[in-house]
């Protein structure tokens, strides 16, 4: 964290919410892999690319005559996959998440100037308003962590709806 403060990233980053992991959902889990997986790969890029010259041009062989740059790389990644690498690739992935929201609201800006510009360009009507409401509002909304989305406001949407069992009908089960 201090080594972050001081060469000052590229862009603003949060910081993780807390040191207890907190559940993801499967394509979260998903990236955080594939962050895993990447910084895992660049640890050992030496020995993957001297396995991968030695296995050039072989086929049925490879097994056999690289056997030994073969087990040089699977021990480097074994190494290197460690829990703290991927307690480290997940911090990294909760500090993108400014990122990645601002790259989902440029892509929706830009669709829904493209939007426009058909609606436009064919003369279709434009949309109503309670859509546009909803996709502005969808926009707002902000990225599902632990199952459930932040809320911005203290006891917003307390007392309102229908609390378990209130519907009608049988109860819970």
């Amino acid at each position: 964290m201090a080594a972050m403060a001081e060469g000052g990233d590229k862009a603003a980053r949060l910081p993780m919410p807390s040191r207890n992991p907190l559940p993801l959902s499967a394509s979260q889990e998903s990236q955080v892999k594939d962050i895993f997986y990447a910084r895992v790969r660049d640890r050992c890029a030496d020995e993957i690319k001297a396995f991968a010259d030695c296995a050039l041009g072989r086929t049925f062989s490879a097994p056999f005559a690289c056997r030994a740059p073969h087990r040089v790389m699977n021990n480097c990644m074994m190494v290197h996959a460690t829990p703290a690498e991927q307690d480290g690739a997940r911090e990294e992935w909760f500090a993108q998440r400014l990122e990645r929201q601002r790259e989902r609201e440029r892509k929706a800006h830009r669709k829904a100037e493209q939007e426009a510009f058909l609606r436009e360009w064919w003369g279709l009507p434009e949309k109503d308003r309670d859509e546009a409401a909803r996709e502005a509002e969808k926009l707002r909304r902000g990225e599902r962590m632990a199952g459930v989305r932040r809320r911005e406001g203290k006891g917003k949407g307390k007392g309102k709806g229908k609390g378990k069992g209130e519907a009608g009908g049988e109860g819970g089960r």
